[in-house]
């Protein structure tokens, strides 16, 4: 019995994996710009602390792919309005390269563990995310992502267990999580599971409006949101159009109008790392520029409504990425790798709105959960 469970965890999370074959790709020469909105914050009278987060999670993306995206976008990203820049190291509690379960659960808990591990300690105990006590401080709280709702750094903020393969769980999880909205892909986790439940009446239950797609949703929706965007993870560009942006919009919306009390949102740009994991300069690009277009619509609720900090970061870098052989001027990039999976260096941190300049140096990506928590004025239990 025990040898057919770990077969079955093996092959979930292989079959979750499978954007890790390498083919290399390294030259590309965008033809799709996006517009920029500058902000000078200097004149931007922020308040003094956030009532509102929206937290950025470029997975596997180190400062090599930003700039990378910065050519291709002629020299300018919605990033670079974020004047408040940091490194965070990303090492986990058992390996000097972390994956994204222990990367994620550091931004979420503030505390380093195992690789695999979700939402726990090293020593497999239940630690708090900044999500949870979001919601138990009246805090309207969400989650979008390109990758399955279910994947390492979503889970990080809503589910607790040792091996992020158990997508099941961590959907049944999800259920109970008090979340306001998410977006995601991930659908067969809550509805054609292996134990037959079906976890998409038991959130219609609890008040959900539940979707398989972004355009389905009314304008005018009310109460908790979740869309589940693919059967399991979304397709890469340009399949998938603009979900990303819409559903940050979308994420935003709802959240607002539970902005009594403020609110968290996390927003992860899943498939950098994906396209990095491939070696793949045009997948790495578009993906870039895709998340770079999410950026934008944060830094513009933000920069409306003063009340809100923007974080953009990752959670490791991928691919060892190096540039060279770019031409500014037209948009077209190439590039080098020094590896198909991850590498240990540190990763950017950008930041914009109230407490921005906290954020600034370098520091352990368990930093940025503590950094957080003082923002909102949570207290710890740790």
């Amino acid at each position: 019995m025990l040898m057919m469970v770990v077969v079955f965890a093996t092959t979930a999370v292989s079959g979750q994996e499978n954007y890790k074959d390498k083919h290399e790709k390294l030259i590309y020469e965008n033809k799709d710009f996006h517009d920029v909105k500058t902000y000078d914050t200097d004149k931007i009278k922020f308040k003094k602390k956030p009532e509102n987060i929206i937290l950025l999670i470029g997975d596997g993306m180190g400062v090599a792919q930003v700039f990378m995206g910065i050519t291709a976008n002629k020299g300018m990203l919605n990033i670079v309005n974020m004047k408040d820049i940091g490194f965070s190291k990303t090492q986990s509690a058992d390996h000097y390269i972390t994956d994204s379960a222990a990367g994620g659960t550091a931004l979420a808990c503030g505390v380093k563990t195992n690789n695999h591990h979700i939402g726990v300690d090293a020593d497999g105990k239940k630690v708090k995310t900044i999500l949870e006590i979001a919601e138990e401080n009246g805090k309207a709280t969400g989650l979008v992502s390109t990758s399955a709702i279910t994947h390492a750094t979503p889970a990080s903020f809503v589910a607790h267990t040792p091996d992020r393969g158990e997508y099941e769980e961590i959907a049944k999880q999800l259920v109970n999580s008090g979340i306001d909205v998410f977006i995601g892909g991930g659908y067969d986790f809550f509805a054609n599971r292996s134990d037959k439940g079906d976890l998409i009446k038991k959130l219609e239950k609890k008040g959900y409006n539940m979707y398989t797609c972004l355009d389905s949703v009314p304008d005018n929706i009310e109460g908790k949101l979740g869309v589940l965007t693919a059967p399991k993870h979304n397709p890469p560009l340009p399949k998938r159009g603009n979900l990303l942006t819409d559903a940050t919009e979308e994420a935003i919306k709802v959240l607002n109008k539970d902005a009594k009390d403020g609110f968290f949102l996390m927003i992860e740009g899943s498939q950098i790392d994906w396209a990095s994991h491939q070696n793949d300069v045009a997948y790495i690009t578009m993906e870039m520029l895709d998340f770079d277009k999410a950026i934008g619509v944060a830094l513009e609720y933000a920069a409306k409504h003063k009340n809100t900090l923007v974080i953009v970061t990752a959670d490791h870098e991928t691919g060892g990425l190096s540039n060279h052989g770019i031409d500014i001027e037209t948009g077209k990039v190439k590039g080098g790798f020094s590896t198909g999976g991850h590498t240990g260096i540190m990763v950017p941190v950008f930041a914009f709105g109230p407490g921005a300049e906290l954020f600034r140096g370098i520091y352990e990506n368990t930093e940025i959960f503590h950094k957080m928590l003082y923002l909102y004025n949570f207290k710890s239990d740790k």
